[in-house]
């Protein structure tokens, strides 16, 4: 009988340690971006697995241009497109789960938190949704478009709208906490560290707000509009200006740390990314990525990306011009994803700016790249969602995290059958 009972317990310590590495498995299987630019700080930033390969995955046709950046929680990808509509699609298959449906086009990124999808619309609404079956929670109605991507923090809701106001609202019912008025349009995405929203406004200026009562910490003016989302990194806000600079402003103070300008007489629109001391960003029309030193601003290495001609005729011109613009990135481990104007999605060697591959779509591409469990979301103009990593058919083999899982199996049932024959062996003697 104590020969029965070893044998059953060391069966039970088999089963438990299945069990743990099938948990390890899940939780790799689960991973999430549930945010634009991933965290509150917005950082871009993330250790989640990138794509080994640019095979398409599944790519989901909407009805218009697609800007919001893909969000990734529970296996389900959220975003919003210019056909008005708001979009959950399963993150393995690419199938419609559901969709919402609003009165104009949905630019911004959604944010997901407790069951709920939260983002805005051009019909001047900002909307909470059941993340499960996309029904309407609540929506609170401000003066005008809703571009800005929302942050979620302590049950407050942050965000700003183009009736020249920033919010906070309670993220349970929607009832305004406080607003801040700044001096024109906010499309700015706002980012959170230590007490503290950051945004930028088209008048020019880049805010410090108190995040509880919105009084205003310090602001600073840039030489042009804020269109960028600025990042929080080590003490330091990093924005892009139309002024076509880059900038570095204390946290704490306002204060100027550096200034870059950009390669053209124009703006840069990007928002950075921060990552192992670099800030990444993109020039809007010379079609540069650019990783700068985050402490000085000096430029580590840029990458061009393509351009593209385009030909119209008006009663003011005609002709054909050529464009280039980089508008989006994010960094996932060592390497760096940024969609430009050349409609292509690209990843390159975060450290050295080396390319890895890019991916073509038939269209302008203007949605961050989002990253989860080895595959890249991003939007395009041509109306799609794409998915875009490594098959886990591609090689005829199962990808590592299940051949990890098969070979624990394996290894748990044979010592289960060997100390069984071990048991019964002496059974017999």
């Amino acid at each position: 009988m104590k020969k029965f009972y070893g044998t059953a317990v060391l069966i039970v310590l088999c089963l438990s340690l299945l069990s743990g590495f099938s948990f390890m498995v899940n939780a790799q299987a689960t991973e999430s971006w549930t945010m634009f630019h991933y965290d509150l700080a917005h950082t871009g930033y993330s250790t989640n697995t990138g794509p080994s390969s640019n095979q398409t995955l599944w790519i989901f046709p909407t009805n218009g241009k697609v800007w919001s950046s893909p969000i990734v929680a529970n296996g389900v990808v959220y975003f919003g497109s210019l056909d008005h509509h708001v979009y959950a699609v399963d993150a393995q298959n690419g199938s419609k789960i559901w969709d919402f449906a609003t009165n104009d086009h949905v630019y911004p990124s959604p944010v997901y938190f407790n069951n709920a999808i939260y983002i805005g619309s051009d019909d001047h609404n900002f909307y909470a949704l059941n993340a499960q079956n996309g029904l309407l929670l609540w929506n609170y109605t401000t003066g005008n478009y809703v571009q800005s991507s929302a942050i979620i923090s302590n049950d407050i809701v942050y965000v700003g709208s183009s009736d020249h106001n920033f919010y906070a609202l309670n993220a349970t019912n929607g009832a305004k906490v406080w607003n801040f008025t700044t001096g024109n349009t906010v499309t700015s995405s706002p980012c959170l560290a230590n007490g503290v929203i950051y945004f930028g406004s088209y008048d020019h200026k880049l805010y410090a707000v108190d995040a509880q009562t919105g009084v205003e910490k310090w602001s600073y003016s840039t030489g042009n509009a804020i269109e960028s989302s600025p990042v929080f990194g080590d003490g330091t806000i990093y924005v892009g200006s139309h002024d076509n600079s880059t900038y570095a402003v204390n946290a704490n103070t306002g204060e100027l740390k550096w200034k870059v300008p950009g390669g053209y007489a124009d703006c840069i629109q990007a928002s950075p990314a921060f990552a192992n001391g670099l800030v990444y960003t993109g020039d809007s029309y010379n079609g540069n990525v650019y990783a700068l030193d985050a402490k000085s601003g000096a430029i580590k290495w840029n990458y061009t990306t393509g351009s593209y001609t385009i030909t119209f005729s008006n009663n003011e011109f005609s002709g054909a011009y050529t464009l280039s613009g980089v508008y989006t990135n994010a960094v996932v481990g060592n390497v760096q994803y940024s969609g430009a104007l050349d409609n292509k999605t690209y990843a390159l060697n975060a450290q050295t700016g080396a390319f890895i591959w890019s991916y073509q779509t038939n269209g302008n591409i203007y949605s961050s790249p989002t990253v989860a469990n080895g595959v890249v979301y991003f939007g395009s103009d041509d109306h799609n969602v794409y998915a875009v990593g490594q098959s886990s058919n591609s090689s005829g083999l199962p990808s590592l995290p299940n051949l990890v899982y098969y070979v624990v199996i394996i290894v748990v049932l044979i010592v289960i059958i060997a100390v069984a024959v071990i048991v019964l062996r002496r059974r017999r003697k």
